[in-house]
């Protein structure tokens, strides 16, 4: 009779578990519904709908545990009083370690902001400061962080002698099978300390230019003037070119008609070329008439070279060809576009 009885009571207590649950789902389905429906309801009516599908879920949830006989409030009373002695008992370990947690915080935002300015001071050695500060950030901010959970663990009286033994061992064998990883550190360290290159430097490596965003132990990030961003291993960092260690040269080759008279045109060069520099700012040096290069099927072809900061040769060639464009114009000399001559013999 008793086992029937308590057969009859778990399959009602099943069927309406099974009723509530798809209380729930509904209302979970109309929400989303409601929601999909108007991306444009009013902030109060949003509120309000999160409120009452929060109130249904805990109800049920509350409903389900009377159901099954879960006294919630036994078990609530039960968990607050452990709380409680724990927390009584543990006091001082949990304010020993929220003053370790405190003091790593603070040290982490001092160094922070200390390393980051000895990368904004100007200087001739700016880069280097920028990219070392960034290293010692972030070796900082992990040599704290272990040092920190090994410190509040033994004040939780965890025996971290073992366990300091055990992580050496485990890095010794996971060494032996991460000989790239242990490769990209290595390279990492050789890259920063002999200054192969520096954060804001502009390199090319395996066909990829653009300019250092960050260096760390692992990786080094590049970003091209498409603004794409490459990351690469510090490891895979071979036949790298710098771009940044000194001037760079605007060529610029044009050519004049084989009719025009090569000495005016280098007259001209010799006079106008002094008055280019003053509009460029990015301008070393005066630009330099080389001469004739080569003579080309339709041109006498010419050269000049003008030398200018790292890296603004691609608009300073772009402006000098406009100012020769301008200049031949103006003194009437030729620049000829290629031709072709045909010649039809008549058959007799």
């Amino acid at each position: 009779m008793n086992l029937n009885i308590f057969l009859t009571t778990t399959q009602t207590n099943i069927l309406y578990t099974s009723g509530i649950v798809l209380f729930v789902a509904l209302i979970l389905v109309l929400e989303h519904f409601l929601l999909k429906k108007d991306e444009r309801i009013k902030g109060w009516i949003l509120f309000i709908i999160y409120l009452v599908t929060f109130l249904v879920i805990l109800g049920s949830i509350l409903l389900l545990f009377h159901l099954w006989g879960f006294d919630i409030v036994d078990y609530a009373n039960s968990t607050l009083s452990n709380i409680t002695n724990l927390l009584t008992e543990s006091i001082g370990r949990i304010v020993s370690s929220l003053i370790i947690l405190f003091v790593t915080f603070f040290i982490l935002k001092f160094s922070k902001k200390g390393f980051k300015r000895i990368g904004q001071k100007e200087g001739p050695n700016q880069k280097r400061k920028k990219t070392v500060g960034k290293l010692l950030s972030s070796v900082t901010r992990y040599s704290l962080g272990i040092i920190s959970i090994i410190i509040i663990l033994s004040i939780w009286g965890v025996n971290v002698g073992p366990a300091l033994a055990g992580l050496g061992i485990a890095g010794l064998v996971i060494g032996l099978g991460a000989q790239k990883f242990i490769n990209d550190l290595i390279s990492g360290f050789f890259i920063i300390f002999e200054q192969h290159y520096d954060i804001d430097d502009v390199i090319e490596v395996q066909g990829f230019k653009g300019v250092v965003t960050d260096i760390g132990l692992k990786t080094t990030r590049i970003r091209n003037w498409k603004g794409d961003v490459k990351i690469m291993a510090n490891g895979d960092m071979t036949n790298l070119t710098n771009f940044s260690r000194n001037f760079s040269v605007a060529v610029v080759d044009f050519g004049i008609a084989y009719e025009e008279d090569i000495q005016k045109t280098f007259d001209l060069l010799q006079e106008y070329l002094p008055k280019f520099r003053p509009t460029q700012a990015d301008i070393i040096e005066d630009p330099i008439n080389l001469g004739v290069v080569s003579l080309g099927a339709s041109s006498v072809d010419i050269r000049v070279m003008v030398k200018t900061l790292n890296e603004k040769h691609y608009g300073i060639e772009r402006a000098l060809r406009k100012f020769i464009k301008d200049m031949l114009d103006e003194h009437d000399v030729e620049i000829p576009f290629p031709q072709v001559v045909v010649s039809h013999k008549e058959t007799k």
